[in-house]
């Protein structure tokens, strides 16, 4: 299982596309990195410091937008959550990636933008198709 609940934010007020594309990112970072963690743990039988560099392969900017990529070749997105992907990649940011391409930059937070905004919706089954997918489990 893939779920981390983490904080909660009353969405039914707010319309998820009206969320600044900015937020969301930076609460899917959050929920990403956690379900990443969490898949290391239960799947992987590596030390600690192995489990870092075995994450690298999921939570950097680079790898992150390779991962999108494959998931849009797919072809296994909805359209709310293309909409809530092309919202992101067109977002401008105030700080500019350092180690990283701007494209890269731009699919790795519309990767996490999504994870954002299945949060909020509370869909938490998506997330876990999504990370089986992402996987391979």
């Amino acid at each position: 299982m893939f779920l981390c609940v983490l904080i909660l934010m009353d969405v039914k007020k707010v319309n998820i596309n009206e969320i600044n594309v900015g937020i969301l990112a930076y609460i899917g970072d959050a929920v990403y990195e956690v379900n990443v963690r969490n898949y290391l743990v239960n799947n992987a039988k590596l030390k600690v410091n192995l489990m870092d560099k075995e994450s690298i392969k999921y939570v950097s900017a680079k790898n992150q937008a390779i991962i999108l990529d494959d998931l849009i070749y797919k072809d296994i997105f909805t359209q709310d959550e293309l909409y809530t992907i092309k919202r992101a990649r067109n977002y401008r940011p105030n700080s500019k990636p350092h180690s990283t391409k701007i494209k890269e930059y731009k699919k790795a937070t519309a990767l996490e933008a999504l994870f954002g905004m299945l949060y909020l919706k509370k869909d938490y089954k998506r997330i876990e198709q999504l990370m089986k997918e992402i996987t391979g489990d």
